[in-house]
């Protein structure tokens, strides 16, 4: 059994005044995952980084003896698929069940396990799918050398630790919150990357080149460069995934709204206008795919997912860097959007204050046929919240589109489906393996007396740190006193540091931290 909380605690976070309920006893009714309150095993630390700025790090559940590693066989994605070349993570009950009666052919002892998924703002709970598995191990080397005699029976698989399927709310897990105090702190809080946003950089190579007091890591990032809307300082300098969540951050991090957002870039030649598929971004290459038109296989939003179009307009500004080079067209603009190219290829450089568009397949035949040396275009943008409403991109303006989102207006509100973590067809593995198992989160948020949030909770450190799905994730967030909070990137990506401490949590990746896409920083 794991050790209960400590009911003293409660006294204790009460004095520390970051407000984190505690949960009274192992038996309280479980309401949420948490059960209303923080399995906390520790007394939470807290320091002050800087005037109006504080961390608090805290220890949440035990490790125990119902943990353990076992190994997960790999199914078919249909009813007689190769059992040796499976590679589904879960599947239906009648796959499950074809699996489980082969492997116990074979000597082994099965378990066919179900996988629900809990419910989110915008899909019902229900089962997911479901898995086989094999075996209760004390370490990973007895699952893997079971894994080996798997294999050579026939089978495909890998190894889990059953702590960190996301169904144990008393999971150890270590959780640091930098919290900003505007009421005290005068700094600002807003995002930066490297010299260009193709490419990526340390997070504490950044915080230590701009001076910052503490950062978190931001966005996801494909082909070296932040993916989804990026508004920063008023700027458009990211292109949307189309209706998926965002965080807008205004008055230097004093204000903080989570929602869904579009945007839509346009370029109009003498009577023509066209829509431009993206920004700053590989054209051809729709990573998390809701881009606006013709792409494979799907325009919705699908977390991870690269769509593809042969057919695009792509818009480059100064802060990309080296544009990508190939076959097409596209043109030059300066600070005016008068064109001073036209060229049958890809790959000329962005002028200081200017742009370029690359054009593929039939958009580049457009482009060259609608477009000539001298014109003057007219490039224009518009985002808007979930509502339609037009959002004003001032240069207070800050806009990260990452999520899913995990707190709205003080409620837990997950868009699972919108936000594309629910993948379309019948494999439901990403779904499992990111949504619903425990990984390592990033998070901001806002709590209710206007104190902003960076949080991280380790993970995939068995033992030390389990993570959390996604919709615990949203429910730690909440209990935290988030009244707006949005996910970040995870995994081996996430990172908090400080100034005085450096990295406070533990990457993990076995390298350490990773290079990013961009950040956000606490400056003073």
């Amino acid at each position: 059994m794991r050790p209960k909380p400590v009911p003293a605690l409660a006294a204790v976070v009460t004095a520390l005044a970051v407000n984190i309920p505690v949960a009274a006893t192992a038996q309280t009714a479980p309401e949420s995952f948490f059960g209303g309150g923080l399995p906390l095993s520790a007394r939470p630390v807290t320091t002050t980084v800087a005037p109006g700025v504080t961390l608090t790090s805290m220890s949440l559940g035990a490790k125990d003896a119902d943990d353990y590693w076992t190994v997960h066989v790999y199914l078919p994605a249909t009813i007689d698929g190769p059992l040796n070349k499976a590679n589904t993570a879960l599947g239906s009950e009648e796959i499950a069940r074809r699996v489980a009666g082969a492997v116990r052919d074979k000597g082994f002892e099965p378990r066919l396990e179900r996988v629900s998924a809990p419910a989110f703002a915008d899909r019902p709970a229900g089962t997911l799918g479901w898995t086989v598995r094999v075996g209760r191990y004390a370490t990973g080397a007895e699952a893997s050398a079971e894994l080996s005699a798997i294999r050579t029976a026939g089978f495909a698989g890998g190894t889990r630790y059953t702590a960190q399927d996301g169904t144990d709310r008393r999971a150890p897990q270590k959780v640091h919150m930098v919290r900003v105090d505007f009421g005290e702190f005068r700094g600002t809080v807003g995002t930066d990357f490297g010299p260009a946003l193709n490419g990526t950089e340390k997070l504490t190579d950044l915080a230590a080149a701009t001076g910052a007091i503490a950062g978190i890591n931001a966005q996801w990032f494909y082909n070296s460069a932040p993916g989804g809307l990026y508004v920063k300082d008023g700027k458009l300098i990211g292109g949307a995934t189309q209706g998926r969540g965002a965080i807008k951050i205004t008055r230097g991090g004093r204000s903080v709204d989570v929602d869904a957002y579009t945007a839509h870039v346009t370029l109009r030649a003498g009577r023509s206008t066209v829509e431009i598929d993206g920004v700053n971004r590989v054209p051809g290459e729709i990573w998390n795919c809701g881009g606006v038109g013709g792409d494979q296989p799907t325009e919705n939003a699908q977390h991870d997912l690269k769509c593809t179009d042969d057919s695009e307009l792509v818009l480059f500004t100064p802060e990309w860097g080296v544009p990508p080079t190939g076959a097409g067209a596209e043109i030059v603009l300066d600070a005016r959007d008068r064109v001073t190219a036209v060229n049958a290829s890809r790959g000329a450089a962005v002028p200081a204050g200017g742009s370029t568009v690359q054009a593929t397949g039939q958009s580049a035949a457009w482009l060259l046929d609608h477009v000539k040396p001298g014109d003057r275009l007219r490039v224009s943008e518009r985002v808007e919240d979930s509502r339609g409403r037009p959002v004003a991109l001032t240069r207070d303006t800050t806009i990260l589109q990452v999520g899913p989102t995990l707190v709205r207006n003080g409620s837990v509100s997950v868009n699972a489906k919108a936000d594309g973590l629910i993948r379309e067809g019948s494999d439901q593995t990403f779904t499992y393996n990111w949504a619903l198992r425990g990984n390592p989160r990033s998070m901001i948020g806002m709590d209710g007396r206007g104190r902003l949030m960076l949080v991280v909770v380790d993970g995939r450190q068995d033992g030390y740190s389990e993570g959390l799905g996604i919709a615990q994730t949203a429910e730690l967030m909440k209990l935290l006193g988030a009244r707006e909070a949005m996910n970040l990137d995870g995994g081996g990506s996430s990172v908090l540091v400080t100034r005085s401490g450096g990295i406070v949590n533990r990457p993990s990746d076995a390298t350490g931290q990773r290079s990013l896409g961009n950040v956000i920083l606490v400056r003073p």
